[in-house]
């Protein structure tokens, strides 16, 4: 067991439910990504995902490519990466979880990535562009490092292959609100609690709601269809409103003002 799982014992013992934030790293630099992650521990956010800036990033709306490529253009890479996450637990043990793309890990190669992470303090791996059926040599390493690979159910997953993810996924199941990319929405998607109840069908593992978590009022009412809320676009727009002055402070209460409902 490792934090993600003592994080989630532990908001089920109190009633809570978790809120997890994610944040490309690197974008505006990474001093700024450090300091951003080590306030939001201290203001009582439970996971942080430390977003892998990517060349063609699939799985992300308009605001998030934006963040990576951003961050691509000062040479944010994933070993640099993890020497950030090494130079936050120094400071916190808020559990870490990387989300990227396999062709970074790939080129990295997947021994070394998974020994590198765990040295580095991270806790757990979200890889959108890898299925279960294929990332059977990641999967190995990762549980032979201790460390949790959370796969992703989306909207129109059959029960067969929602067996499967749930199966494989450790910390965490990840539930893609809708069909598509991330981003802000004015809309909560229609059949999230639908879909949630077939999930829990195959698994009593956390389940997480993301993509297009938006505003206080939709995290009020996302927070009772599972077990805890993914915010991205919503802060990295933050972000890009306060690029210029007041990034962090400005970022900081924006991420406070949607902890609160969603543990209110």
């Amino acid at each position: 067991m490792n934090s993600i799982d003592d994080r989630f014992k532990q908001l089920k013992r109190e009633g809570k439910k978790a809120f997890i934030v994610y944040l490309t790293c690197g974008y505006p630099d990474l001093p700024t990504t450090k300091k951003l992650i080590l306030e939001m521990a201290k203001i009582g956010v439970d996971i942080i995902e430390l977003g892998v800036p990517f060349s063609d990033p699939l799985a992300d709306g308009p605001v998030i490519q934006q963040s990576s490529q951003e961050a691509l253009k000062k040479g944010i890479s994933l070993s640099r990466i993890l020497s950030l996450a090494r130079e936050v637990r120094i400071h916190s043990d808020i559990p870490l979880v990387l989300m990227g793309y396999y062709n970074s890990i790939s080129a990295y190669g997947v021994k070394e990535f998974a020994r590198d992470a765990k040295r580095s303090g991270i806790d757990g791996l979200i890889v959108p562009d890898l299925p279960p059926e294929e990332g059977k040599e990641l999967k190995k390493e990762m549980d032979r490092a201790g460390l949790d690979i959370i796969f992703l159910v989306a909207p129109t997953s059959a029960p067969e292959r929602i067996r499967g993810i749930a199966k494989e996924s450790r910390g965490f199941i990840y539930y893609v609100s809708l069909t598509g990319v991330t981003g802000i929405r004015k809309k909560i998607p229609e059949g999230i609690r639908e879909g949630i109840s077939r999930l829990r069908r195959f698994t009593s593992k956390p389940v997480c709601i993301g993509f297009g978590v938006s505003s206080r009022e939709q995290v009020k009412i996302m927070k009772n269809m599972a077990d805890g809320l993914i915010v991205g676009s919503a802060i990295i727009r933050t972000m890009e409103k306060n690029k210029h002055k007041n990034l962090i402070p400005e970022t900081i209460s924006f991420t406070e003002e949607l902890l609160t409902a969603c543990k209110s």
